[in-house]
């Protein structure tokens, strides 16, 4: 079994040398004993580890999230219905983010609308509402994208 340094576990992972460090610190990534002369030397496993953490932090996975997934890791026999627990709780979290993210934007459609409707010689609308207008607040939105109380 090859040992690599952690330059070559970097390159390998197409990470930085501080992202592996930061893994450490944090917990994710078991750090090698120092040896006396020389530098650490990380076992292969070390790339797979990374690369499972890169890859649930693409789908929207936290830091604490990804050490509660390596920890189910260890025991294949009772933590499949637990990740799936947690794959669910992650798809509840995306969907309400959407939803917030679209009445964001609704709120800001109608800032734009009414940029557009003053005279050129006026304060811009947008910058009014953001500094002296009342609070902007993004509709509260239904699932399916409506806003609560709209006419579907």
């Amino acid at each position: 079994m090859a040992f690599l340094t952690i330059g070559q576990v970097a390159r390998a992972c197409e990470v930085g040398v501080e992202t592996i460090r930061f893994y450490e610190r944090e917990g994710l990534v078991p750090q090698p004993a120092r040896p006396e002369v020389g530098f650490r030397r990380y076992p292969p496993e070390t790339v797979k580890r990374i690369l499972f953490i890169q890859r649930s932090k693409a789908l929207g996975f936290s830091l604490r999230e990804i050490r509660d997934l390596l920890s189910l890791r260890v025991d294949s026999a009772r933590s499949c219905n637990r990740v799936r627990k947690h794959a669910e709780e992650k798809i509840a979290d995306i969907e309400e983010r959407i939803e917030t993210l679209r009445g964001m934007r609704q709120a800001l459609d109608k800032l734009v609308a009414a940029c557009g409707s003053r005279s050129a010689r006026g304060e811009c609308p947008i910058l009014e509402a953001l500094e002296e207008g009342e609070p902007v607040r993004p509709p509260v939105m239904e699932p399916g994208g409506y806003e609560k109380g709209a006419r579907k």
